[in-house]
């Protein structure tokens, strides 16, 4: 493995789990929480990858928004605008995943660490602020600067530009088999986090890694440069 002088990280999926929306979702629409979340996350990837292809960008606030209005028609449950603004809301306070704090933590010391998402900027440097994960990272980095969603190649670069290290050497962190297969295809050295045990896409470059938490990156690094 090439020296990994920088960690870049995904963040929705990766460090937050978006499924954490579910427990509010239940609250506002009983027996749907689950259902909700889960179709919701669908289609704003969906919607992100859509809106690339038809070079019709709106920022990820408005791909969520979108997303959400959908999935609440699609269940057909009686939402109000409290309702819906509440939902959205809970994307800056999205509950990292429990190895998350402790694995950053291990990470850090002689490396860059950076986030680079589909977030729109203010949403997710709230996030990573309320979070109280801000202090373990150099950058955090939005397509938003760029106006296309990952996996497009231009956002890859954009972490290799911002960090000034080499694609070469640096590490990728995602748990979207899509986004480690794109960033792989880029010429990240790609830990994938597959949490649920799922297939391997089979498009682009496989990852180099395949791990099944965020702790289990550090001990394939081997000491920091």
């Amino acid at each position: 493995m090439a020296q990994i002088q920088a960690l870049v990280f995904d963040a929705y999926g990766t460090l937050y789990d978006v499924y954490s929306v579910s427990a509010r979702a239940e609250a506002l629409f009983p027996g749907h929480g689950a259902a909700l979340s889960q179709l919701w996350r669908t289609k704003q990837l969906e919607y992100s990858w859509l809106r690339s292809l038809m070079g019709t960008y709106a920022d990820f606030n408005r791909v969520t928004l979108d997303a959400l209005r959908y999935a609440v028609a699609a269940l057909k449950l009686d939402a109000d605008e409290a309702a819906i603004a509440a939902l959205v809301g809970q994307y800056v306070h999205l509950t990292p995943f429990p190895e998350v704090p402790a694995a950053l933590k291990q990470l850090k010391p002689g490396r860059k660490l950076a986030i680079l998402s589909n977030g729109a900027p203010g949403t997710l440097n709230a996030l990573v602020q309320n979070s109280g994960l801000a202090p373990r990272f150099d950058a955090v980095l939005s397509v938003d600067s760029i106006g296309i969603y990952k996996p497009d190649m231009r956002i890859y670069r954009l972490a290799e530009e911002r960090l000034g290290v080499a694609r070469e050497n640096i590490g990728f962190v995602s748990s979207n088999c899509w986004d480690a297969v794109g960033a792989a295809t880029y010429g990240f050295t790609v830990f994938w986090i597959n949490r649920l045990g799922a297939p391997l896409d089979l498009h682009g470059r496989a990852p180099n890694h395949i791990i099944s938490s965020l702790d289990q990156v550090a001990p394939l690094l081997g000491p920091a440069p």
